[in-house]
């Protein structure tokens, strides 16, 4: 037996890790609950370069049997049943006794690099990582409370990484190689994956996780964290309920797509609503929803299915409701028209630093849809079609913080006219967190007189300043 022979390594290894998380599809209870991790980091016995080496050749073989007998897209529970037959042959020839414990362990670690993120499980495991930034084999990032922090997690080297992006890629249905060296995709959780490959990314691989929580956070869970008061929830919902357009504005991160989703519980259960989305993220309440959700083209660039192509065939649908998660391009166009054509209650994200920057970026997507019109149509429509714009701002203490909402009025020459109901003040600083208030600037939106006229008894009270 050579000294590079996979049984003498594993003889030597290190086998006494603790078992950091169970699979679902694993056929065996676990004997103890498994421990939990809130560092970001490995085990000490997981950096043991023994125990990686005997991990990496037991599954280089692993992937070599499972090729050979062309078992490699069997589903999960067979893969795991293969994945244990494979740890006991394997470890059956060799002189090392391993209790149940650490047998399992194997086999989970096993299990993880063949259908799972490999040394990202322990991260992804934490509740309170909400972003997993891997910028090589060597640099892995988590953002955890708004925050930040560089984690101890590594892959072995490059070649590791590409394996666990394709599979992730692959899980989902997309391709990701040298001719196709980016990929956009969404996990069955709902989280959100980016990945590059070199020459895209100079450096090396990269693997963005964006991940949402493992249950919405509702109205009240937003309240709670500070993202808005009491005052503004109940207008909010009362516009909801009142069919009024509104677009939520925000920079990357700041929450957009949970304010949507918040918001849109005010929506009556009886209402049809259509939901057109890049990657489906919004989970709603409501009974009637139909989700809809673009297609990158395939490795030969056809089937490509647009946003804009799905908001056209919505109107088709019969909507009460038309939500799109966030306009990038030409369907800015066909949501306006839509808005102004009877499908009153619409909701859509963008991108923007401000409310008057978010009509001005919207302004620019009309005329992605190619159509050579002027600015001042844009504008009218705009002014027609959206009576609030609501922004949102990831705050210094990472809490997101619905930063004005405000009311288009109308136009003024060619500039639409904005005024304010609702503003967050900051006054400093206490502690770690910001200080401030939301309060009401005194004025009483135009929307008001029109819900009151429709029978929305919208109470006065609301629009008094603090």
């Amino acid at each position: 037996m050579s000294e590079k022979d996979p049984r003498r390594i594993l003889s030597q290894a290190v086998l006494y890790l603790p078992r950091d998380h169970v699979r679902a599809s694993s056929r065996r209870p676990p004997t103890a609950p498994p421990s939990p991790r809130t560092s970001g980091q490995v085990p000490q016995a997981q950096g043991n370069f023994s125990y990686l080496r005997v991990k990496a050749d037991l599954h280089q073989q692993l992937l070599a049997d499972l090729d050979r007998r062309n078992l490699i897209n069997s589903s999960e529970e067979q893969l795991a049943e293969l994945v244990e037959d494979f740890v006991e042959q394997a470890l059956a020839v060799q002189d090392l006794a391993l209790n149940e414990s650490e047998r399992r362990q194997m086999v989970d670690d096993l299990l993880e690099e063949t259908l799972g993120v490999g040394p990202l499980a322990p991260l992804l495991a934490d509740p309170a990582v909400t972003d997993v930034l891997v910028n090589g084999p060597h640099q892995v990032f988590i953002e955890r409370f708004g925050r930040l922090e560089k984690t101890e997690v590594h892959f072995r080297d490059a070649e590791h990484l590409v394996r666990i992006i394709q599979r992730i890629a692959a899980r989902v249905g997309r391709r990701i190689d040298e001719a196709s060296p980016m990929v956009d995709a969404r996990l069955p959780d709902g989280s959100r994956v980016n990945a590059t490959l070199p020459p895209v990314t100079i450096d090396g691989p990269t693997l963005s996780i964006r991940r949402f929580g493992r249950r919405r956070l509702r109205r009240d869970d937003l309240m709670e964290l500070g993202m808005f008061s009491p005052t503004m929830r109940e207008f909010l919902e009362w516009v909801v309920r009142g069919r009024k357009n509104i677009l939520i504005s925000g920079g990357t991160g700041s929450g957009k797509s949970t304010f949507l989703g918040a918001i849109a519980e005010a929506i009556p259960n009886h209402e049809r609503i259509v939901t057109i989305e890049d990657a489906a993220e919004l989970i709603l309440d409501q009974e009637h929803v139909v989700r809809m959700e673009t297609r990158p083209p395939n490795i030969e660039g056809l089937g490509k299915i647009a946003a804009r192509d799905l908001v056209i065939n919505a109107l088709r649908m019969r909507p009460d409701r038309i939500i799109v998660g966030e306009v990038r391009g030409g369907e800015a166009l066909d949501m306006l028209q839509a808005m102004n054509t009877g499908h009153d209650g619409s909701l859509t994200t963008i991108h923007a630093n401000s409310p008057r920057d978010a009509l001005a970026r919207l302004e620019t997507m009309v005329l992605m849809a190619g159509l050579d019109l002027p600015s001042r149509a844009i504008r009218e429509q705009i002014v027609a079609a959206i009576q609030l714009v609501v922004h949102i701002r990831r705050c210094e203490d990472g809490v997101r913080r619905v930063q004005s909402v405000a009311e288009i009025t109308g136009m003024e020459g060619d500039t639409p006219q904005m005024q304010e109901v609702f503003v967050f003040r900051s006054c400093g600083r206490q502690g770690k967190r910001l200080a401030g208030e939301f309060v009401a600037t005194g004025v009483v939106p135009r929307v008001v007189e029109q819900m009151r006229a429709e029978n929305h008894d919208v109470p006065m009270s609301l629009f008094q300043p603090s």
